[in-house]
């Protein structure tokens, strides 16, 4: 057994670069367009509190040669006006379909079963990138009767999967300039030269810079083909990163606390105690004298009680290692919601040594 332990290869891998640094300009783009959604069973839009949703379809009908009377007041229920989005993925060449997510714009009760109505997506720079189109899955069911309704997950929006077809691609700085520039997820100095000192081991010298703790430039190959193969041997170099710096994310909607494993603890001592302020409301009704022709008055009597906890005082050890921490902090007994504030405490204390990020 100790033998095949030796040979046996291990399953965890090193971090590589591009797991941390993403190639600027390779990117994808948000497309947006606005559509029609059509063959509704009458869970359409209601023509009068949404009026957009007959301007819409007018104006698709006579582009269709169908001319509507001015002044008609269509009272359509199987249409609803919805926008579609779609990412337009790095290198996507005309002809290439993607996913579009469709959303209802008005009252529209349900979008199931539903077909969108050729719609283009337009980039940030206006032009038309994608044409959508197709029928709409939609994860969810609903049904009403006599006042009932029952409704499970949503149904006002749903996807077309491969509704989109690209009509024009975006230009890539891949193949432009003899350097290519690669952004870090996180701005560290310690990543940025151990990246640009792994491409270099690899590759040679002066073939990557750290131009600072985000940025590292990379000379590039002058053959497009090269240019891919030299990409696809860098991104997959492992790297040896020093640990992150000390840190805990503290969510106050939801009192979750997550650190991480360079959050260290000094010696203090801690004494956590809980105030609970009860209120009791009593009715009263007052009742005037027989023949007084007075008035029944209905008052409330309001018994106030403050209970306060005794909280007992905490020694608490330094601590290197996060699991000392989690347990030095559990024996507190304290909800996630006071943890917030005895953590901000130590913090002002200098008893905790970690960056305190709330969200």
């Amino acid at each position: 057994m100790a033998s095949a332990a030796l040979w046996w290869p291990a399953t965890a891998h090193a971090t590589r670069i591009k797991e941390v640094a993403s190639i600027q300009g390779v990117r994808s783009n948000q497309l947006v367009g606005y559509g029609l959604v059509v063959g509704l069973d009458g869970t359409g839009d209601q023509t009068t509190s949404a009026p957009f949703t007959a301007q819409s379809l007018s104006a698709m009908l006579q582009q269709m040669g169908v001319t509507i009377p001015a002044g008609t007041n269509l009272q359509v229920k199987n249409v609803a006006a919805v926008m579609v989005t779609a990412q337009l993925p790095p290198f996507a060449q005309p002809g290439q379909t993607l996913d579009v997510a469709v959303s209802s714009l008005g009252n529209a009760k349900s979008l199931r079963g539903g077909t969108l109505i050729i719609t283009p997506l337009k980039g940030a720079d206006g032009q038309i990138y994608a044409l959508a189109q197709g029928n709409l899955i939609v994860g969810g069911a609903g049904a009403s009767a006599a006042g009932s309704k029952v409704q499970i997950n949503h149904l006002s929006a749903g996807r077309i999967p491969e509704g989109a077809t690209v009509e024009r691609a975006v230009p890539t700085p891949l193949n432009q300039g003899r350097t290519l520039q690669l952004d870090l997820n996180a701005s560290d100095f310690t990543t940025a030269r151990e990246v640009a000192r792994a491409i270099n081991a690899k590759m040679g010298d002066g073939t990557a810079q750290a131009v600072n703790g985000r940025v590292v430039r990379v000379n590039m190959p002058e053959s497009q083909d090269m240019r891919v193969g030299f990409l696809a041997d860098i991104e997959n170099l492992p790297l040896e990163l020093a640990t992150p710096s000390a840190k805990i994310v503290i969510n106050a909607r939801t009192g979750s606390v997550v650190m991480n494993q360079a959050v260290t603890l000094g010696a203090c001592a801690v004494a956590h105690g809980n105030l609970s302020v009860t209120i009791n409301t009593t009715p009263v009704v007052s009742q005037p004298a027989p023949f007084s022709k007075g008035e029944t008055v209905k008052a409330e009597k309001a018994d106030i009680t403050i209970k306060q906890e005794p909280g007992a005082l905490i020694q608490m050890p330094a601590s290197a290692k996060l699991a000392d921490v989690v347990k030095a902090l559990s024996a507190l007994g304290a909800t996630p919601q006071d943890l917030l504030a005895i953590l901000q405490a130590m913090k002002t204390a200098g008893a905790l040594q970690a960056e305190i990020e709330v969200i």
